[in-house]
């Protein structure tokens, strides 16, 4: 497994911009697909986004899709989500994980994922 941390959530405007990070170690950082999700009070986690082991490839909900951009730096061995347009429906902890593959499948379930950061909150007012 590999150990997650996430930085970077906070509170914002409506419209405006945040940017997340998650710092793996523990393991080869490259050897995995890397994902965010969410999860607001009284609801499931969701998917956000995804990204494969090199980067090239990337998944997005319908919802996000346009507004989040979801990137890697395997030197630094952290996965980013640029979170631009935001909306209050965005307000939310944001998890980051670690696929058990270093692929995309198209279907992102929590059971998927070997390892979770902590969380960020991140808190859109309108």
């Amino acid at each position: 497994q590999v150990h997650l941390v996430e930085s970077g959530g906070g509170l914002v405007q409506a419209g405006g911009s945040l940017r997340l990070s998650c710092v793996a170690s523990g393991r080869t950082f490259s050897a995995y697909a890397m994902a965010w999700f969410r999860q607001a009070p009284g609801k499931e986690r969701e998917f956000v986004a995804a990204v494969n082991w090199s980067g090239e490839i990337t998944d997005y909900a319908n919802s996000v899709k346009g507004r989040f951009t979801i990137s890697r730096d395997n030197a630094k061995n952290t996965a980013y989500l640029q979170m631009n347009s935001l909306k209050p429906e965005d307000t939310a902890v944001y998890y980051c994980a670690a696929h058990k593959s270093p692929y995309l499948s198209g279907t992102y379930y929590p059971t998927d994922f070997g390892s979770w950061g902590q969380g960020t909150q991140v808190t859109v007012s309108s």
